[in-house]
């Protein structure tokens, strides 16, 4: 697959083995920057050819999305004899990809880059598209730049070692796509869900490709996000509130999970959804939301703050993309409070009842 963009074309390839891992060759310009679960998991198997020079062991958490990290990154890389010809090969999931791709757009102004997307939520949303974002003095992505790989290797058989909580949270957002093409979208995971959560192989390449090939054609029309592209922040907007009040506590797929009932919950309460699908999908988003909301306190008034400090918001009122029963998304900017708060609850109290 070919992703077209106004910086340069760069590939997606899929394998269903390790192939491109082990084909890897540790030049004298190539750094290597491979998440640290991962790296503990695949040292001997994968990694153990790259010189410890040339490699940088990076934990993985928000508190480390930062421009600390990446401009030791940096700094590291300075050592490197080749500036402009380096090239940098990272491994991890979105929070890798984003501090190495800020690197690669930085350092002498742009170097090679080559990402391996190493969890099913990197590898079907966040590996396209060009979106790098780090954190700054406790805001959350704050500091950004558009600056897409060179190549993208997925090498499915990393999904296999995946904890329930982060492949559920890759599915979160599998389920999303597939929710926001309809009707068709809606009964192939009605017929599939099952098989995913199996972890079949040839499903989970089957709904990565299907997911990337749906999110190319918004990103390659609006790369920039200035239109159609705010089209894929739907659930979004209450997702990241959900992921806030959490403290992060529920991963960003699952938040996006959470956040599709939401906004459904809100459309049928406008009567822009017939029940009948707001049913069907949240019968699907029930298998893959495993949260103990038992310890997460519910207060609205920072759910709000959250919705309203989301970037998507332009003022005051509160913005959301929502669906019409055609399943036509419309960006609309009167949501209530009262709206937000009765699906919230209804999400909440189902999820409690699941827990009994």
């Amino acid at each position: 697959m070919i992703i077209h963009s106004h910086t340069k074309d760069y590939s997606v390839n899929i394998s269903q083995d390790f192939e491109p891992v082990l084909s890897l060759k540790a030049e004298p310009d190539t750094f290597f920057v491979i998440d640290k679960v991962l790296f503990d998991l695949y040292h001997e198997k994968l990694f153990d050819r790259i010189p410890e020079k040339q490699r940088y062991i990076l934990e993985a958490t928000e508190e480390n999305k930062t421009i600390d990290s990446a401009l030791r990154i940096c700094e590291i890389m300075t050592e490197i004899p080749a500036k402009r010809n380096a090239r940098l090969v990272s491994f991890g999931g979105g929070i890798i990809q984003d501090i190495t791709g800020f690197v690669a757009n930085v350092l002498y102004r742009g170097i090679h880059w080559t990402f391996f997307p190493t969890t099913l939520l990197a590898a079907c949303d966040s590996c396209i598209g060009g979106k790098t974002s780090l954190n700054y003095k406790g805001f959350k992505n704050l500091l950004g730049t558009f600056f897409p790989p060179d190549e993208i290797h997925i090498c499915t058989p990393f999904f296999q070692t995946l904890s329930e909580r982060d492949f559920e949270s890759g599915l979160g957002e599998v389920v999303k796509f597939n929710v926001m093409e309809g009707e068709t979208g809606i009964r192939n995971m009605e017929d599939n869900i099952d098989a995913l959560l199996q972890r079949k192989e040839d499903k989970i390449d089957e709904f990565v490709r299907h997911s990337l090939s749906f999110k190319k054609k918004y990103i390659e029309e609006d790369e920039f996000d200035r239109g159609i592209r705010v089209h894929l922040n739907f659930a979004h907007t209450f997702g990241h509130a959900y992921e806030v009040m959490s403290e992060y506590e529920i991963p960003h797929g699952t938040a996006v999970a959470m956040g599709t009932v939401t906004a459904n919950r809100i459309s049928l309460s406008r009567g822009w959804l017939s029940e009948d699908k707001v049913l069907r999908v949240e019968e699907i988003l029930w298998k893959i939301i495993h949260i103990d909301v038992k310890h997460i306190d519910v207060d609205m008034d920072e759910v709000i703050a959250a919705i309203h400090k989301d970037k998507k918001q332009t003022d005051s009122n509160i913005t959301a993309v929502l669906m019409k029963d055609d399943m036509k998304l419309n960006v609309v900017h009167d949501v209530t409070r009262d709206e937000i708060e009765d699906a919230i609850n209804y999400l909440f109290d189902n999820l409690r009842k699941r827990l009994a």
